[in-house]
């Protein structure tokens, strides 16, 4: 683990700062893609990692992010109620253009274009979350709170059951 580097998390890091959050974006060497990679990266349980799942709103086009507990499938019925609209898969091409960011580096926020946002309530289960910094290496550490106030995104029951 190695303070942030590449220009992506740095402005992750830097819009973090501007939100007054006071925490420090790191990167791997190795891949922080999927949960369980980002899990053993850190030492933390799967269940804290704060995994960004992208789906497109099949009526407005926009991107859905969910932030999900890394041990959770969401269910998309779930999430297509929450936010109004049925959803559809987001290819790797329509996420990079609706967020800015790679799959596996989705960061809860400095989106590339609007997007709705839900947060699992799951994570609320934790004193710190970690999230993704905008790379497949990086990643920050935030109170589930904190979550709140950078995305003003609202809970919401997405769990697969």
């Amino acid at each position: 683990m190695k303070p942030a580097q590449h220009p992506t998390a740095l402005r992750v890091q830097a819009l973090l700062h501007e939100q007054g959050l006071d925490v420090r974006v790191v990167e791997f060497e190795q891949p922080t893609r999927t949960s369980a990679e980002a899990a053993a990266a850190i030492g933390c349980t799967v269940a804290e990692i704060a995994k960004s799942v992208v789906f497109r709103g099949k009526e407005s086009g926009q991107a859905v992010v969910v932030v999900a507990s890394g041990d959770n499938r969401v269910c998309e019925r779930k999430v297509a109620a929450l936010v109004g609209e049925k959803l559809g898969r987001a290819d790797a091409d329509f996420v990079r253009t609706a967020t800015g960011y790679v799959i596996g580096g989705v960061s809860p926020l400095g989106h590339a274009q609007p997007v709705k946002l839900v947060l699992d309530e799951d994570l609320r289960r934790f004193s710190t979350v970690w999230a993704a910094a905008g790379t497949p290496f990086s990643v920050f550490p935030l109170a589930p709170e904190q979550l709140v106030q950078i995305t003003a995104a609202a809970w919401g029951s997405v769990r697969q059951e």
